[in-house]
């Protein structure tokens, strides 16, 4: 992929309250993996990938092995982050 960097985040209604939900330490480091996101969306760290079926035309990107953050390109440098979550929010 070619090197992006993120100029605009916009979140979905119901995102901030998915936030608020995770344990205090994923919500830090949920903090940094955004810092690398608007960097490079692509970078390796967060293993960035098209989601299928259902869900296609999404995009997520992990925080660790256990959460992840469902967002969409709306433009080549700004995207909407609809959920973070576990693996639920692909349901």
């Amino acid at each position: 992929m070619p090197d992006i960097r993120i100029a605009v985040i916009h979140f979905g209604p119901d995102f901030f309250k998915a936030f608020d939900r995770l344990p205090k330490p994923i919500q830090e480091l949920a903090k940094k993996k955004d810092t690398v996101f608007l960097a490079n969306p692509f970078d390796p760290r967060l293993k960035t990938h098209r989601l299928k079926g259902p869900l296609a035309g999404t995009w997520s990107y992990s925080i660790n092995y256990s959460y992840r953050v469902l967002f969409r390109f709306l433009k080549h440098d700004e995207v909407m982050y609809y959920d973070i979550g576990t693996h639920e929010i692909y349901r």
